[in-house]
């Protein structure tokens, strides 16, 4: 669940990381937002954190996958927390979108782990080996290199989706929450244009009582409004991050608010600190 990559160069220029047997929470406490897909599969020990207002847990066997833009808060592990995680680039997770069958990427948005057994996890980590030897190689090395890549996260994708059928079914089968995957599939693409609730529930021919009724009950008491904030800023955090050459003033508008001054005043009340601030801390 930690999604602190120390080998962005390989993601970069290759589009993949895998690292194998991470010993423990590298920071704690700090809210991470990257514009990388992060897997990370506990093979001993278990670890909390804040996967953006919800709290979770990962234990033995449990896969996390994290998409770009939610905010990670590691806050605990214990001393014998050990996982292996993939690092994963957007450009080459675009390309897995055309080499697979399956294309509900939604579902990790809102439920990011999923339980395995021993020999799934057994399978997943021979898997993930795989991919870590073919992203060592150069193309000299090994012709074709990157069709091999998709190809063997194709089968790792399709695996963890078969893995997961059972979960799956249960959060189909439930109205809450797939209207909660409505909600947040809304919010992802509208967020710009409208930060408010009734515009949502506008959307979704409901009530706003109704519709932060039913999301509170799904997220365990956070508020619709609270989720629509948490996304923008983690937006914010990100772009702030990624692209230190581009002003706040900018970043602003990209987010979709008219004057930079009411992005600032978004920013402080949801965080508690200036927008200046975090980008300052975050640069350090």
């Amino acid at each position: 669940m930690d999604c602190q990559p120390h080998n962005i160069q390989a993601v970069e220029e290759i589009g993949i990381a895998v690292e194998r047997d991470i010993n423990r929470f590298k920071t704690l406490n700090t809210d991470v937002v990257f514009p990388y897909i992060v897997l990370t599969l506990c093979t001993q020990g278990h670890a909390r954190a804040m996967y953006d207002m919800q709290e979770m847990t990962q234990s033995k066997n449990q896969l996390g996958i994290v998409m770009p833009g939610h905010i990670m808060r590691p806050l605990e592990c214990t001393d014998n927390y050990t996982y292996t995680r993939v690092i994963i680039s957007p450009k080459l997770f675009e390309d897995l979108r055309s080499h697979v069958f399956s294309h509900d990427y939604e579902k990790f948005n809102y439920s990011p782990i999923c339980t395995l057994t021993d020999t799934q996890t057994e399978r997943l980590l021979s898997l993930l080996d795989h991919l870590a030897y073919i992203s060592i190689h150069s193309e000299k090395d090994l012709p074709h290199r990157y069709d091999i890549l998709l190809a063997q996260m194709s089968v790792a994708y399709e695996y963890i989706n078969y893995y997961r059928r059972e979960q799956d079914i249960h959060w189909a089968g439930s109205h809450s929450n797939n209207l909660f995957k409505q909600f947040c599939e809304l919010v992802v693409v509208h967020y710009r244009e409208s930060k408010e609730i009734q515009y949502y529930a506008d959307l979704l021919h409901l009530h706003p009582k109704y519709l932060s009724r039913v999301i509170r009950s799904v997220t365990r008491g956070v508020s619709p409004k609270d989720w629509i904030e948490q996304y923008v800023v983690a937006q914010a955090k990100r772009e702030m991050v990624t692209d230190p050459s581009r002003s706040l003033k900018q970043i602003a508008f990209s987010l979709g608010f008219n004057e930079p001054t009411s992005f600032y005043r978004y920013f402080k009340r949801v965080t508690g600190m200036t927008a200046l601030a975090y980008r300052r801390q975050a640069m350090l």
